[in-house]
Order: C-alpha cells, then structure tokens, then sequence
C-alpha cells in the first residue's frame, strides 16, 4: 500500500478558518471534496517548510504558522495518508485559488456544512472541541 505524507494548514483570519475545494478527480473519493490547504513533503523538507511552500504555491499566501496540531492518518482505498496539520494565521482574506475551484471562510460552527474529504474530518471535529 503506498504511504503519502502531507501537511495542511488550518489557516485562520480573526474568527474563519480558511477551506478550500479540490477539482475534480479521477479518484471519486476525493474529486471536489473540501480539505485545509497544502500538500506532500519533497526530500529534506521540515513540515514547516513544506507547509510554507505549498501555501505560497497553491494560494500565494505566506502565514504565520503558530503550532502543529493534530496528525491524521487515514486508510483511503489507493493509499495512507499521515497528514500533519497546523494552525495558522493570516493578516488578510486575500488569497489566489491556482489548484482549487472554491473557497469558503467559515467559522468552526459551520465547518459541517461543507463535504470534507474524510482525512480532513477528524481535523474538523477536534476544532468544534475547542
């Protein structure tokens, strides 16, 4: 089974967390799901690292990244994801979708009402904990 590692960014503005929607895929289980923002771990990356770089890749943003938060790992059908999420912090909404096909900024009350991606899942419920 292939094992992929990823970060992903709980991006904050004041009191709405950043989520945004894949394009279409292949892969049904994943195709125009919601998810936190970012993606894969090149070699000899740190997480922080990584996260920074897939944020200024995907969105063009560079937040303050404040503390890791919670490691998902979840059994798709193809693959393993071990997803390491971190809270962040932006200064401004303004963001620039370049692989996404939507955006939401909700706060942790509405974050249900959206169809996340099932990694993603259990980020959203240790948020509505808080």
């Amino acid at each position: 089974m292939k094992k992929i590692e990823v970060v992903a960014g709980v991006i904050f503005f004041k009191n709405q967390i950043l989520c945004v929607q894949r394009p279409k895929n292949k892969l049904e289980y994943i195709s125009e799901k919601f998810e936190f923002p970012g993606g894969k771990i090149e070699e000899g990356e740190t997480k922080e690292e990584a996260l920074k770089r897939e944020l200024k890749e995907e969105l063009n943003i560079s937040p303050d990244i404040k503390n890791e938060f919670r490691t998902v790992i979840h059994q798709y059908p193809d693959f393993e994801l071990t997803m390491h999420c971190f809270i962040c912090e932006l200064e401004s909404k303004q963001i620039t979708l370049r692989e996404h096909i939507n955006q939401k900024w909700l706060t942790v009350e509405n974050l249900n009402q959206l169809d996340w991606a099932a990694a993603d899942i259990p980020i959203v419920q240790k948020l509505q904990t808080l």
